[in-house]
């Protein structure tokens, strides 16, 4: 700031405003960089060496783990269900012939119907896509602006969640079961 003043009684007495527009920085102290002691090459192999072996060590102990699977509790059958899998069985009764036939007619039918719906959809994909690229092309052709704006992406379409049919209805008047999930599930280390 004194330097400020100085400028300003020596050159800018009658101009106060140009006295404001001139600034001015602090000087920045600054010391010279600390010289890098001199290791002994010895010390630095030492360390290099330490290092190496350590990564060695790990690389050992990941290769003697990997042989070992871990112990997937989850998919241990319960010795109680393998006793009771006589009693689970369904005795189903087998089909006739009829019913088999019925079926297959059915499952081809559904697979008709599935291709054809697909195909639809693919149809209106494509038309709605063309579609686009025509007006998107003719936008061009008027504006350069306007097509650029138009192809732009909304980023305030991006975090959309859309809660679409699932694989079975909901079960009416299901009265959902409380309480509280205990995390039973074992770490493996």
């Amino acid at each position: 700031m004194s330097l400020l003043n100085a400028l300003a009684r020596l050159s800018l007495q009658n101009c106060g405003v140009a006295a404001r527009m001139l600034h001015t920085t602090p000087i920045l102290c600054a010391e010279p960089l600390k010289k890098k002691k001199k290791l002994d090459p010895q010390i630095i192999k030492q360390r290099e060496d330490r290092k190496k072996k350590k990564i060695e060590k790990q690389i050992r102990r990941l290769e003697k783990n990997a042989r070992q699977l871990k112990p997937v509790e989850e998919l241990e059958v319960p010795i109680e269900l393998l006793d009771e899998k006589d009693k689970r069985q369904r005795k189903l009764p087998p089909l006739s012939s009829a019913e088999q036939e019925q079926r297959a007619l059915l499952k081809k039918q559904w697979a008709r119907y599935k291709h054809d719906e697909k195909v639809s959809d693919f149809q209106i994909i494509d038309r709605l896509v063309q579609a686009q690229e025509k007006a998107l092309q003719e936008l061009r052709k008027e504006s350069e602006e306007l097509y650029r704006a138009a192809i732009e992406v909304d980023l305030q379409l991006v975090p959309v969640t859309i809660k679409g049919p699932v694989a079975t209805p909901p079960i009416k008047n299901y009265a959902s079961p409380d309480g509280d999930y205990i995390q039973q599930s074992s770490k493996w280390e």
